[in-house]
């Protein structure tokens, strides 16, 4: 069960990677000044960084860790 959830969000944060919808346009400015595709890249590294963290955190293989 674990491993076809993981997939899945791996594969939805691959498509929302690719933003189509924010390409033919630069408005509207978030904050006044920020384009909206750079806004939507950011909020976007925030949310991989968390995925990868807990990626790490509960399906990092506990053999990997185990003295020699």
């Amino acid at each position: 069960m674990k491993t076809p959830l993981v997939l899945a969000v791996i594969a939805l944060f691959y498509l929302l990677h690719q933003d189509w919808w924010h390409w033919p346009v630069a408005r509207p400015l978030a904050f006044g000044f920020l384009p909206v595709g750079l806004w939507y890249h950011a909020l976007y590294t925030i949310a991989a960084a968390l995925l990868m963290a807990a990626l790490v955190r509960w399906c990092w293989p506990a053999g990997l860790e185990r003295e020699k």
